[in-house]
């Protein structure tokens, strides 16, 4: 059990006096209504929770008290007014806060009792944490949409007729052969695209509902513990840090600095202060800016004011990525060409028709003039257009979103068993061009499980606690035990446990197990009057206290170690004294922390300052604490190692072109020391001022030189999340393609700066995931690596569909017309080709789209934003295999009846065997586009050997049993071996097409895609 306790005991207020007094009113108040209420009615109602009154009244009230969901004291429609309306009168009369919360049966303290039957009456009287989503689009819905496509309907029409005409002449035992078989052909084109559409919506709706899966801390029956976003209920006590999202509409309980960004609600980017007094409203889909608080949840659902403006918003799954774009414009390039020649055959044909030159099967004119029947013309008319539309289906690659989609979808799916969850589809495909990648150092490179190694007391390592003075004892455990997010809570078996940040933990096991800390002890005898909360810009957090005991007020600081050291004037020695900190004793400590830094270990100080009290009273209206002229109390030096497995990630990044710079927020040494231990730096590299730089100096280099310098940096120390944004500025204006890694709220606009944002699914806060593409769901650097890898799986996927399908398209193209032209007949008819486009377009999809990324991938340098989708390399595999298609083919077309001696529908027959298992043939050699071992790693893609497998099978129940159908005759087996002969010379000429080099020059660079 999580036990982060960030409750009000964690949370240091100056406001319990006036809740306290709110309190005492509220339940006099309370209890007086609830007696008067009983004197009224003792006996009227038997359902009442109280007992019946006997004849001679004691002196007393006995109440049974039901634990039933009696929340009669307040209603939904006031709680979400008072909240939206920011009704301060209002919630007055609720009796303030305190009063909200009685009605609500929550304390603020401990939160709600949290059994499975208070939740459930909660979400009974109040409703449930969720929004109703926009109802998911029926299958129905994307066969309707899959009969809008235009070619579709010419072709419905034209089977329509064929059907008609076909059956008044030959009667519908024998007629409807022709236009059935186009009407089949077309249902099995169009249920194939309507189950591959819903299945990939309902993917996405999926993946919706676990990353909108926020988990929240929330404060039950005194335990504070995590619990998904969609189980808070009304009276949840809610624990709220920097980057948090609000879960749901409340009211501010305790806490400090706590700044609001509630530009989601009101448009307005300034941040909302937000306390007991003056603001106490929280919305939900707000996000905490600054400090941390506790709320009481009030609303939820659709009944938040984020609820209701949810209500009007339907989102749109359909999102199209640069890449599904750029393939759009590829296929309409296709489909332009397609549409000349598909208008050529219609013209060419409708001519040899009408002026004669057509045939029927016992070799009489089929066009005679006037004495040619009507429905005779009709029906060839029919036919011609039938086929035109055909060969321009055929030309259409509809196969390349389709196969976008699925390749999208799988690798999706199986990039979050990789501990990644794409938020962004177009994420999966540019991640596979990236070109840099800025990766944070804490949690990612290294393990975030943080140990306190070392202390320095003045300018002395400290071993043991029983060394270390009294006085500065004391000091060190009020700057720890006061100064801090952290918590520790003891459970049932007496056993101590630590929440907060990784630091915190280190820190608070560090000064309990080392140091004798008492955590509650010490904060029982302190007040925190103010607090100034850390963040990523500062890197130091600091409070002002005053002790109960003598009423001292002090200030306590934490934080990097070289910046409290900037702020000290003075140092406690090792015995306690104190001492001016002049600039060979500053040398001295400088080098300490250079030391520790070398050793990969994160420096933190500690200093303090006691406050005048007449000091105090002048800075009170300015709430600023004390940022000079402080007291080093010591120095501590924590480990975090990295991670296993992240140098050979780093190294599998670099090798794949790849350059990884490290952007973080501790010291030049400390980074230097970590970059090296996991191969971002070499142990050799020259470490000069251009390969290790500190944010600073970066910022302050001109643009100019910002530009000449950014590509030699390696990492960059002392970073502040502006200086990560400016390098990734810089690269993208190089051309690069970045990946950015990142954490905290303040990352938020390099991860959207960045062409793809890497969120960390541990230690990143809620601002820092919706801003991001993808979530690393384990922090880990590796799975960045693996992230990339998955990426130019995507597109190479893509590339080895495109080089498939275009072989096909550009044989089917010429193959008919140049049979047109010559013999004036098509020798693929309608639903041949429909069936041979339903085998590249889907099954060949499914069969490519679904490759697993190999080592080989990361052997290649990365694609650039400009590359040609279709490579030299993809040009010279295609028009090899097309050629030699076309050569066959068309061999088949004129000679094969008398190379085989048989007659032309054998003939017709062959020539389709032949050329769709010429694309099964060639399905093996567009697994591998450059590699002359097709078959490698064959084996562990069963999906790709099923899809061969019930490709061929089908093809062998069209060629042999759906003759009427298909308008095919039986092959007897020497035919088949022909046919599989003739297919299978696509292997040898693949690997033989593979040693001829090509240039790098981009083949058909003028054209777009």
């Amino acid at each position: 059990m999580l036990s982060c306790m960030a409750s009000l005991e964690n949370v240091p207020t100056i406001l319990r006096k006036p809740i306290k007094r709110w309190r005492l009113a509220f339940a006099t108040i309370y209890f007086s209504r609830t007696l008067r209420s009983l004197l009224h009615h003792p006996l009227s109602n038997n359902n009442s929770s109280c007992s019946k009154l006997p004849s001679s009244t004691p002196p007393f009230l006995v109440l049974d008290v039901k634990a039933d969901a009696d929340f009669s004291n307040v209603d939904q429609t006031s709680l979400t007014a008072l909240v939206k309306e920011k009704n301060l009168d209002q919630l007055l009369g609720f009796g303030g806060v305190e009063g909200v919360a009685v009605a609500l049966r929550s304390d603020v303290k401990n939160g709600i009792h949290g059994a499975a039957k208070d939740v459930a009456w909660r979400q009974e009287a109040f409703g449930s944490n969720t929004y109703p989503r926009p109802p998911t689009k029926s299958f129905f819905h994307f066969v309707v949409e899959a009969f809008k496509d235009l070619t579709i309907l010419v072709l419905l029409v034209c089977a329509t007729l064929s059907l008609c005409f076909g059956i008044k002449e030959h009667g519908l035992k024998e007629g409807w052969y022709d236009g059935g078989s186009i009407l089949v052909a077309v249902f099995l084109v169009i249920s194939v695209s309507a189950v591959s559409n819903y299945r990939q919506n309902r993917q996405f709706d999926k993946l919706s509902k676990v990353s909108n899966n926020i988990q929240v801390n929330v404060v039950r029956n005194e335990i504070c513990q995590q619990i998904s976003i969609f189980e808070i209920v009304v009276g949840d006590v809610v624990c709220l840090r920097i980057g948090d999202q609000v879960p749901a509409d409340g009211l501010f309980l305790d806490g400090h600095s706590l700044q609001v960004d509630e530009s989601s609600i009101t448009g307005e980017s300034d941040n909302v202060e937000v306390n007991t007094s003056q603001n106490p409203f929280l919305f939900s889909g707000t996000k905490v800016a600054d400090g941390y608080a506790l709320m009481l949840v009030t609303s939820v659902g659709m009944n938040t004011t984020w609820g209701q403006m949810m209500s009007t918003i339907s989102r749109d799954t359909n999102e199209q990525t640069p890449l599904q774009a750029r393939l759009n414009e590829l296929t309409s390039s296709i489909g332009k060409v397609g549409l000349t020649v598909a208008f050529l055959v219609l013209v060419v044909l409708l001519v040899r028709y009408f002026t004669g030159n057509t045939k029927d099967d016992n070799g009489n004119k089929e066009f005679n003039g006037r004495k040619t029947k009507s429905d005779d013309v009709v029906n060839a008319v029919v036919g011609i257009i039938a086929s035109a539309v055909s060969i321009l289906v055929m030309s259409i690659p509809e196969g390349l979103p389709l196969a976008v989609t699925l390749t999208l979808a799988y690798s999706m799916k199986r990039m979050m068993a990789d501990q990644a969850m794409v938020r962004k589809l177009s994420a999966c495909e540019t991640m596979g061009s990236a070109t840099t990648i800025c990766t944070d150092k804490t949690g990612t490179l290294t393990l975030n499980q943080m140990k306190v190694t070392k202390f320095w007391l003045g300018k002395q390592p400290i071993e043991a606690s029983s060394s270390i003075a009294t006085n500065i004892l004391k000091l060190i455990q009020h700057g720890i035990a006061l100064n801090t997010t952290g918590s520790i809570y003891r459970d049932t078996t007496a056993k101590l446990e630590f929440s907060g940040s990784p630091t915190e933990k280190a820190i608070l096991s560090w000064s309990v197990q080392e140091l004798g800390m008492d955590m509650e002890v010490l904060k029982k005898n302190c007040t925190i009057l103010h607090v100034e909360a850390f963040n990523s810009e500062k890197k130091r957090s600091g409070i002002l206290m005053r002790k109960k005991t003598d009423n001292t007020i002090h200030v306590h600081w934490k934080g990097a170690a070289e910046m409290i050291l900037a702020m000290c004037s003075s140092y406690y020695d090792a015995s306690g004294r104190m001492k001016d900190l002049n600039v060979t004793e500053r040398m001295t400590f400088e080098q300490i922390i250079q030391g520790m830094a070398a050793s990969s270990l994160r420096c933190i100080a500690f200093a303090h300052k006691q406050i005048p009290e007449e000091e105090h009273e002048i800075k009170e209206g300015r709430q600023k604490i004390k940022e000079d002229s402080l007291t080093l109390i010591g120095l501590m030096g924590i480990k975090d190692p990295c991670r296993p497995g992240v140098r050979k990630a780093v190294e599998d990044c670099q090798h794949a072109g790849v350059n990884v710079k490290m952007i973080t927020g501790d010291n030049v040494f400390t980074a230097r020391a970590i970059a090296t231990e996991c191969g971002i730096l070499k142990a050799d590299q020259n470490m000069n001022s251009e390969v290790v730089i500190e944010g600073e100096a970066f910022r302050k280099y001109t643009p100019e030189e910002r530009m000449e310098k950014v590509d030699k940096i390696c990492v960059m120390a002392r970073s502040s999340p502006f200086d990560k944004l400016l390098m990734i500025r810089c690269l993208k204006q190089k051309g690069h393609v970045v990946a950015v890694t990142g954490d905290g709220t303040n990352d938020a606009p390099a991860l959207k700066e960045a062409d793809i944002g890497l969120s960390m699914g541990i230690q990143g806060t809620e601002v820092a995931k919706e801003s991001s593409d993808i979530i690393i769901l384990d922090d880990n650097f590796a799975s960045v690596a693996m992230v990339l890898r998955w990426g130019r799986c995507v597109y190479n996927n893509i590339q080895k569909f495109i080089q498939f399908q275009l072989t096909v398209n550009l044989a089917a193209l010429a193959i008919n017309f140049v049979a047109v032209l010559s013999a004036g007949e098509v020798p693929l008819t309608a639903v041949q080709l429909l069936w041979v486009n339903l085998i590249m377009d889907t099954l060949g999809a499914l069969a490519l789209a679904t490759e697993q990324p190999t080592k080989e991938l990361m052997e290649k340098q990365p694609v650039g934003k400009v590359e040609p989708l279709i490579t030299n390399i993809m040009w010279r595999n295609l028009l090899a295999q097309a050629l030699y298609q076309i050569a066959v083919l068309l061999t088949l077309q004129f000679k094969g009846g008398s190379i085989f001696g048989v007659k032309d529908k054998i003939k017709n027959t062959l020539i389709f065997n032949t050329f769709v298992l010429c694309q099964v043939f060639n399905e093996f050699n567009a697994r591998k586009l450059e590699k002359k071992n097709i078959f490698k790693g064959i084996h562990k893609n069963k999906l790709f050997l099923g899809v061969i497998g019930i490709t061929v099978i089908l093809q062998v129940v069209m060629v042999e049993f759906l003759n009427k159908f298909a308008d095919t005759e039986r092959l007897d087996r020497g035919q088949w071996e022909a046919c599989i002969a003739i297919a299978a010379m696509s292997w040898p000429i693949g690997f033989v097409v593979k040693c001829i080099p090509v240039s790098e020059k981009p083949f058909l660079r003028y054209l777009k895609w």
